[in-house]
């Protein structure tokens, strides 16, 4: 049995926890937040790979994950009066969101294996193993490891420890995401987008939609939820600026809280939804009770194994999320670990062979992510309206999962099908 210290108590890490612990290994995760994090998140597109991943971390077969859609539509149009079916395509997928998902892990683990409070200010490594020391508000805490596995995140701590020179690129456009409520939204637009995958494509800019669990993880019909990205051109320097400081022109570069986005800039971008998008996204926009403004980053890591320390999850590798893959994606990297060390035991031989593993195919889902998205950064580096794109390509590019894709082939006969690599 390895002792095993994860830093990093999100997603990422719960799944690393698990699938190491389903090993028999002594597993220790350290959380530098305090209290629940189940707060924290939007909707999350699963893939077959993490559904697999899920039941092998042992939750039940029938486990209540989130909401089905059995289609994707895209809307044009604009403007409070209209909107038009631009095209459709049959692609049945489950929706969560990192809150359900977070709910489910954490609460399983057992008794005394996460750790919070935990903030990491340095480690050190020998032969022998690794000492990790954190700050809380105890005084300093030390532990010691086998193996250490960062899954914290992209500005992780021990990232910048070894590979200071990696560090996350901004890639020219945000997110403005939010969650707004199943039981506030109109007749129509219920009808029109809640019970698919929707798209909107305004020149230069993509907005995306699906259905997640509402407050509580309920997903009754009128208790769920409809969670948007829509992905607007910010060139960086003035235009980043303006959006990441706060009504007293204090600036977050590092990214703002919710409650800290200016309420002028929020308001413009619920008048561009109006002005710009089909009036159904335009409404839940409106009825969007707190926006939430993300900087896209991208991250491509050179190596993620040093001796007896990995990185895994986004301290890795961080997507553009148009290829909805920054889960799953966490998730094969705690299975690859977990199997690695059991063939190779607690060891810098089982962190090379996950390398081996995980290093090219991080980098070739970074790199379709900056495929996806380099007409947004287009718009933004021109600083005018790229040609508009065709909604079925579009569609059958974001968020797939290419074994339900091909499962689904006999759909696309007489369709252009897509280059799908990760």
């Amino acid at each position: 049995m390895a002792r095993i210290v994860i830093v990093g108590g999100s997603l990422g890490g719960l799944m690393a926890a698990h699938a190491l612990l389903r090993s028999g290994h002594s597993v220790t995760v350290l959380e530098k937040a305090l209290g629940a994090l189940d707060g924290r998140g939007a909707g999350i597109v699963t893939h077959s790979a993490l559904i697999a991943g899920l039941r092998h971390c042992g939750l039940p077969a029938d486990t209540d994950l989130g909401v089905h859609v059995q289609k994707r539509v895209a809307l044009g149009g604009a403007g409070a009066q209209h909107h038009a079916l631009l095209g459709q395509w049959p692609m049945p997928q489950l929706l969560t969101s990192w809150s359900r998902l977070y709910q489910l892990l954490r609460e399983s683990l057992p008794v005394g294996v996460y750790q919070q409070g935990q903030a990491v200010e340095r480690f050190m490594q020998d032969a022998s193993g690794v000492q990790v020391q954190t700050n809380t508000a105890a005084g300093p805490g030390n532990w010691q490891a086998d193996l250490l596995i960062a899954s914290d995140g992209i500005r992780s701590a021990v990232r910048q420890q070894l590979w200071p020179q990696a560090q996350a690129a901004y890639a020219g456009y945000v997110a403005w995401r939010g969650v707004c409520e199943e039981a506030v939204l109109s007749r129509a637009t219920h009808t029109a987008v809640f019970a698919h995958f929707g798209f909107c494509l305004p020149p230069g800019e993509q907005l995306i939609g699906y259905p997640v669990a509402g407050p509580g993880n309920r997903t009754g019909v009128g208790e769920r939820a409809y969670n948007f990205v829509w992905y607007r051109p910010a060139s960086e320097g003035a235009a980043l600026q303006a959006l990441l400081s706060d009504d007293a022109g204090v600036h977050h570069p590092l990214g703002i809280a919710p409650q800290k986005i200016s309420a002028s800039n929020i308001a413009q971008m619920r008048a561009d939804a109006q002005r710009m998008l089909a009036k159904p996204f335009a409404e839940i926009i409106a009825k969007t009770t707190q926006p939430l403004l993300q900087p896209i980053y991208d991250l491509s890591s050179e190596a993620i194994v040093q001796g007896r320390v990995a990185l895994m999850g986004d301290a890795a590798f961080v997507a553009r999320p148009h290829v909805g893959m920054g889960v799953t994606k966490a998730m094969q990297d705690a299975l690859a670990l977990a199997d690695a060390i059991d063939q190779h035991g607690a060891s810098p031989q089982a962190l090379q062979s996950y390398q081996a593993l995980r290093l090219p195919a991080g980098q070739a889902v970074v790199a379709r992510g900056r495929r996806l998205g380099a007409y947004m950064q287009a718009t933004a580096q021109q600083a005018s309206h790229t040609p508009a794109r065709d909604a079925m390509t579009v569609m059958q590019e974001t968020a797939i999962d290419c074994l339900a894709l091909a499962a689904q082939s006999s759909a696309l006969q007489n369709q252009s099908t897509p280059v799908l690599s990760f």
